[in-house]
């Protein structure tokens, strides 16, 4: 109780001063300096009650007891006023061994002149009138118990049980109780999620029992010779038949393994692929789900099925398709044959109305007669699109997939901001400067600082631990890494890494354990641009427990110890990714903590690395400005590339008066996805943009510009738990932007 009266003494606080209410808020605050209750607090009342014992005040002793009797003991029951004079004669008899045993006679006394009147007549204090003519009363029988420390101890404890009990039967107030649902709902919040966690992990552990017992987990090596080799246009085949199937067959790749099955289709690739690719796949589409077309219709389907290009007529979740395709086809073939398909439908989309409806009967497709619209829009563009239908125009305008709702700002940082990250549940957000000062803060339902942490030796990363999400690692530049409870404001321990490589340039907490990753790197002097000339900077990547904390394991970094500048978990931990100063990027099987593969990625150093939605792919940005997307499954193997401006990539540079510059080098986290893995947040000089992932294209589309920044943003995040997706831009003036999002997508 003692806590939620102190909160809500905060709250009523503010309140007050939001209001103006100046008058009221100083005459609140000199009560609560004169408060005799101390705000409920059992451990202060005792306190009160000992400071008179020590200093000999018996008025003031007895005066504090009497105002508790009026305030809160004769609220009791009758039952209960044996027990509180029996605490009253124990409070009495503590203040006289007090006095004895600090040698103040006088004191002693002066006690039984001024309470011979009240205590006379009451048994239990017929003894005591002649201890003041004891030589030595610690040897007395009858009062050589009160002088032991288990009495005084015994008494201490009764008495502050019995006011915590008293307290906590008191009717309390409706404000407290508003604080007291508070933390209810907060521990449900907690055990839900922990709940879903388990139902989680039970649900990826029953489909990995369905997919097949003979799936056994070795050296990941092995598995990478024989994976699926299929084409990046079989994948996308092998996907929708995935989406659109009721029963789907378990894969026997190694990776699959560690996915979910709802997890293994990518995000993007579904949409793009069973949408209506050509007017030819719209007659099929049509044929398939009406039954009662005219014969004219039925032939010219059937046209359309006997046409030379009838592996890409089929709807994508044929099954003859597939199988036809995977086992007659080379993959070069049928991947030139489909980018032909692809070629043609853009044509005719580039071409104008006339044209497009002779195409559409030289295929044979039969439109309906009541349909109401034969436009047929690009989605990809936000373009105006129109076509001629019976000599009118009809318009149609692409839907921005999202809606900014509101921006706000968190200011409480005064330098560069180098990580900003929110937990996993989506309450907290920690967020690191250059001076290596930590704020702790919440935006929902308000913006609130929850903590502030200072520390004397330079911080360089931070992550927010899985089990339990309150907990925050901090790495130094010392070699050392901090774990700090965000809710005791206090660090519970520090680790020391090692002291050769101090600098903890990256963390990655394990989504399932207690484990984490730490990148150590030696000390370097950067005197040339880092971008054109990246240094080779010895480092270690090692693998902590937090419960133990101890070092379990160091990883093997071939073909030489590089610092790694940042590492990525998939989402049940089985799989590593890093992204080193060397441009290599490593991925390591966590199961048997061994390297599977490495390529050379970018020329300069790998700046930020993230798996994709369905983590058959690895996204990756480096020193040159690429973004580049890679196939896991095929070493080495690029999805797409696309080139990103450098206030994207970095470094950084902020200019100011007289010649200022500010380079930063990129620390924390440059791009990240939304929840379905189709869009991607990335830096800019002016806020973050929002880019809608492309297959293969050469330019990324451009959706949304968060805007808001006066400096460029070095890093993002991107929350997804709440019902509006929130993003995090943090720029180089020590500006955090909130922008929530509002997702058009159905």
């Amino acid at each position: 109780m003692g806590s939620a009266v102190e909160r809500t003494d905060e709250h009523v606080r503010d309140y007050l001063i939001f209001r103006g209410f100046t008058n009221t808020l100083k005459n609140l605050d000199s009560e609560i300096k004169a408060d005799k209750e101390k705000g409920f607090r059992v451990d202060k009342i005792i306190d009160q009650l000992l400071q008179f014992i020590q200093t000999f005040d018996l008025s003031g002793l007895k005066d504090y007891w009497l105002y508790l009797d009026r305030r809160l003991f004769c609220r009791l029951e009758d039952v209960y006023r044996p027990t509180v004079n029996k605490l009253r004669a124990s409070l009495y008899r503590y203040y006289i061994i007090n006095t004895i045993q600090k040698g103040n006679l006088e004191k002693t006394q002066e006690f039984f002149q001024k309470q011979a009147m009240e205590l006379q007549g009451q048994p239990e204090w017929r003894d005591w009138f002649i201890l003041p003519f004891i030589p030595v009363p610690e040897q007395n029988q009858i009062f050589a118990p009160y002088f032991s420390r288990q009495w005084s101890d015994t008494f201490l404890v009764s008495l502050h049980n019995f006011l915590s009990v008293l307290f906590q039967c008191m009717p309390q107030p409706v404000l407290l109780s508003f604080d007291a649902e508070v933390q209810r709902t907060t521990s449900l919040t907690e055990e839900n999620e922990q709940l879903r966690q388990m139902l989680f992990a039970l649900q990826t552990e029953s489909r990995d029992h369905r997919g097949g017992d003979d799936v056994v987990h070795h050296k990941l090596p092995t598995y990478v010779q024989n994976m699926d080799r299929l084409g990046d246009t079989e994948l996308d085949l092998v996907s929708s038949q995935r989406a659109v199937s009721v029963t789907t067959t378990p894969s026997r790749n190694f990776f699959s393994t560690f996915l979910p099955q709802g997890r293994r289709t990518p995000g993007g690739k579904t949409q793009q692929v069973t949408s209506v690719s050509s007017p030819s796949q719209a007659a099929v589409g049509r044929k398939d789900h009406t039954n009662n077309q005219s014969s004219k219709s039925k032939d010219a389907v059937k046209e359309v099925k006997s046409a030379p290009n009838q592996a890409s007529s089929e709807p994508p979740g044929s099954q003859s398709q597939l199988s036809n395709q995977h086992s007659n086809q080379p993959t070069h073939l049928r991947h030139k044959k489909i980018q032909t398909h692809e070629k043609e439908r853009k044509e005719l989309f580039s071409k104008p109305a006339p044209q497009l409806l002779e195409k559409k009967a030289e295929v044979g497709e039969m439109e309906p007669p009541n349909e109401s619209s034969n436009a047929i829009p690009d989605t990809s563009s936000s373009n105006l699109r129109s076509v001629a239908v019976g000599g009118e125009q009809v318009g149609q305008t692409a839907e921005q997939p999202f809606i900014k709702l509101s921006q706000e700002e968190y200011g409480e940082h005064h330098s560069s901001i180098m990580h900003c990250r929110v937990d996993c549940s989506g309450r907290r957000v920690a967020s690191l400067d250059v001076d290596g000062v930590i704020k702790v803060w919440s935006f929902n339902p308000i913006m609130q600082t929850k903590a502030t942490i200072m520390s004397k030796s330079p911080l360089l990363s931070l992550e927010w631990a899985t089990k339990p999400d309150r907990l925050l690692l901090l790495g130094s530049g010392i070699g050392t890494v901090r774990l700090y409870d965000t809710e005791a404001k206090k660090n519970l321990y520090e680790m020391n890494i090692d002291e050769t490589h101090p600098r903890i340039l990256s963390l990655a907490c394990s989504p399932s354990g207690s484990s984490f990753v730490c990148s150590a790197a030696a000390h370097v002097n950067r005197t040339t641009d880092p971008a054109r000339f990246p240094m080779q900077v010895s480092g270690q990547l090692l693998l902590w427990d937090t419960k133990t904390v101890k070092q379990q394991l160091q990883f093997s970094l071939e073909p030489e110890p590089v610092a790694i500048n940042c590492t990525a978990f998939n989402h049940n931990g089985n799989l590593l990714v890093t992204g080193a100063a060397d441009g290599v990027i490593r991925l390591f099987d966590m199961q048997q903590y061994e390297s599977a593969m490495s390529w050379k990625a970018h020329d300069g150093e790998v700046y930020s690395v993230e798996f994709s939605s369905d983590e058959n792919t690895v996204f990756s940005i480096g020193g040159d400005g690429k973004f580049i997307q890679w196939n896991i499954h095929r070493c080495g193997v690029k999805q797409s590339e696309q080139f990103l401006p450098q206030d994207a990539t970095g470094p950084f540079v902020l200019s100011g008066y007289s010649g200022y510059k500010q380079v930063q080098v990129p620390r924390g986290r440059l791009f990240t996805f939304d929840s379905e893995g189709q869009h991607v947040l990335t830096c800019s000089s002016s806020g973050g943009i929002i880019y809608k992932l492309t297959n293969g294209e050469p330019t990324l589309e451009s959706v949304l510009s968060l805007g808001g920044h006066k400096a460029p943003v070095v890093t993002v995040d991107w929350c997804s738990a709440l019902d509006c997706g929130t993003c995090l831009t943090a720029s180089m003036d020590g500006k955090i932007k909130l922008s929530t999002l509002l997702s058009q997508k159905s």
